[in-house]
Order: structure tokens, then sequence, then C-alpha cells
């Protein structure tokens, strides 16, 4: 048993010093991967809520799973409830403004250029590739956070991979997130 799985357990039998010690020792990989699914700005509350997710589900925690990937998996879920009550919203906004477009996009001009290119990415693609390249999961527990078969994550990665390519690739469609233009400055560090 890894040592975050025997924190959780710990902490599930009521110790308040091993839920702090597992709270923070996968902290920072809940808010890497709430940050490139959904957006930086937003990381800490879904970090939170996540947390607050996992506390609350402590209790029917059996281990069939690492803790790791359990609590990846919680906060991957509380990931898609945002983009998804995003989506609802601004469908919601586009069709009570008249005359606004579908093609409105968010201001996102902060963003760098690696994030925009990961949000140009399908949830489900971009969730495979921050899970396998970003965070270091192998298929197996990716597919276990994703609930999905393991060759679905390594076809999944793969497309993303993929895609990446194409878009770094052809510079036309490597634009800025504010829409402005095309990106000329090469990107730092890789993806």
């Amino acid at each position: 048993m890894d040592v975050l799985t025997r924190l959780a357990y710990e902490a599930r039998g009521g110790d308040e010093g091993a839920l702090q010690r597992f709270v923070d020792a996968v902290y920072d990989q809940v808010w890497r991967l709430s940050a490139a699914l959904v957006d930086e700005q937003s990381a800490d509350d879904l970090a939170q809520e996540t947390f607050v997710r996992a506390v609350r589900a402590l209790a029917s925690f059996r281990g069939n799973a690492s803790a790791r990937t359990w609590v990846l998996a919680i906060a991957r879920n509380t990931c898609m409830d945002e983009l998804r009550s995003r989506t609802r919203r601004r469908r919601r906004d586009l069709s009570l403004r008249p005359g606004a477009g579908a093609g409105t996009a968010p201001d996102a001009s902060q963003q760098p250029v690696v994030a925009d290119l990961l949000g140009r990415l399908g949830h489900e693609r971009r969730a495979a590739f921050v899970l396998t390249q970003v965070l270091g999961l192998d298929y197996q527990e990716a597919a276990r956070v994703c609930s999905c078969p393991v060759g679905t994550i390594r076809s999944r990665a793969a497309r993303a991979r993929a895609e990446l390519v194409v878009l770094l690739g052809d510079e036309d469609r490597v634009t800025v997130a504010d829409g402005s233009g095309p990106a000329r400055r090469p990107l730092q560090g890789g993806v």
C-alpha cells in the first residue's frame, strides 16, 4: 500500500493530521489537473471543491485504486462539472443577447500559448493528455481516473499529441487566445 493510500485510510478513521498530510501530498497534482482541464484562474477553487468532495466521500473510499487515482478522478469530475456549467451559462447568455453569434469566444488573452493549445483539445483528449503527459500517470491509472478502458486513454492521448503537432505546425491556426491573430512566438518548454 502506497503512502497516500495509507493516509487516506487513516484520515477515514478520523486522524485529522493524516487528512492534512493527504491533502498536502496530492494538492499540487489536483491543482495542475484543474488548471489544465479548465484554467489557471479557476484552479484554486476547483482544487478546493475537489477536496471538499473527497472529504465527504472519504468514508466510502474502498481502496480499489490508489488514493491518488481516486482523488484525481474526483478532480476530473469536478472539472467536468465546471465545464458543463460554463457551457450551459454561455449558451444561456448567448440566447439572451440579441444578435449574439455562436462564434463569440471568451476573453482568455492572459493565457499562455500552451494553455491555448491545450484548450483547443476536446475535454476527453485534454484529460488523457494532461494525466499521462503532464502529470505522468501511467495509462492504466489514467484509465481509472477517467473511468474508461486503457486502450481508450492510449487512443485519446495519441490523438491529442497528433492534434497538438498539427496545431504547432500550422501557424495560421495557432492564434493567441483572444483571437486577435496568429501567435508568432515559439512555445517555451514544449508540450
